[in-house]
């Protein structure tokens, strides 16, 4: 069984950071990753906030850059997912991952696995899945030229995916069930000023229609009790996330929104740390996910350090 210092899990902008600086420590890391480096940062069309970029860049970019400076180090890698892990509540024994068919031995491990999209958990939702239902806009957008569709939510991830598909749809429904938006003021006064973006405020989805494709959304005004159905060809669901966690024992402790870790990244396991939107945390951005994974590779190395005094 193969041991190494650290075992990095996930290779997006936390994983592919707390990677980096552990290797300029010179601490032996692996790098888990089931799909393609970047995460989520591959499904963002444009990023305007991270510093330095002050013109912008599309995610793929982002995540390419990162990519190529973490090659220079030449980090070992596994392309598989984690199907299990065995940790040492009192940390005095190593930790160990099944890396798809394979064991490994960690010193110390730093989870970095992110969130996926929340549904909406309503009538048609998971049966229209990739028939007129989308959690991408960048991935399916396109596919929606010159058409009419829905977007349902109502933080920065919704505001920001109803601009990109508002320059190729002929029509979108923004639909939030408050009032108020929780996203940037910046991105809301764009959305709320296009013309090809109708806002639906305090607003609920029931049900998404349609037999073999999307037809419609029989919607509800919370403040009115009016019943209707949008007459929509797709509908583009931006909720929330749920942090990737399946694989993470009981052991560790978690809430609703991710693993609980102190300012350290640490978690409640010595030996074991969490980074980036897999934490519960309320900003889930690319600039805090490296400021995350940073953190954690420092924190790993002094755990590290005190263990080899």
């Amino acid at each position: 069984m193969k041991t190494y210092d650290a075992v990095v899990v996930g290779g997006g902008p936390a994983g592919m950071t707390a990677a980096l600086y552990l290797l300029r420590s010179g601490i032996s890391t692996l790098m888990v990753e089931q799909l393609s480096p970047g995460g989520q940062v591959l499904l963002t069309e444009e990023i305007e906030n991270y510093p330095g970029f002050p013109k912008g860049m599309k995610g793929y970019e982002l995540a390419d850059a990162f990519a190529a400076q973490l090659e220079a180090y030449a980090p070992d890698k596994m392309m598989d997912e984690v199907r299990e892990m065995r940790l040492d509540p009192a940390g005095k024994a190593e930790h160990e991952l099944l890396v798809g068919e394979e064991w490994i031995r960690a010193r110390s491990v730093i989870l970095c696995t992110g969130a996926r999209y929340r549904k909406l958990g309503v009538p048609g939702e998971q049966r229209l899945l990739g028939r007129g239902v989308s959690y991408c806009a960048l991935c399916d957008g396109n596919f929606y030229r010159d058409r009419v569709v829905a977007v349902v939510g109502g933080g920065n991830s919704a505001l920001e995916e109803s601009l990109y598909l508002a320059k190729l749809v002929k029509k979108l429904y923004l639909i939030h069930r408050r009032d108020d938006f929780r996203g940037l003021k910046c991105y809301q006064d764009k959305c709320f000023t296009h013309k090809a973006i109708e806002v639906v405020r305090s607003t609920v989805v029931h049900e998404i229609q349609g037999e073999s494709e999307v037809t419609g959304v029989a919607i509800e005004n919370l403040a009115t009790g009016e019943k209707s159905v949008l007459d929509v060809e797709g509908v583009f669901v931006f909720v929330g996330f749920e942090p990737n966690v399946g694989f993470v024992p009981a052991v560790l402790n978690m809430d609703s929104n991710g693993i609980i870790t102190d300012t350290e990244m640490r978690t409640n396991v010595p030996g074991v740390f969490a980074a980036g939107d897999v934490r519960s945390k309320l900003c889930r951005q690319v600039a805090t996910a490296v400021g995350d994974g940073a953190t954690a590779a420092t924190s790993a190395f002094a755990y590290l350090e005190q263990l080899d005094a």
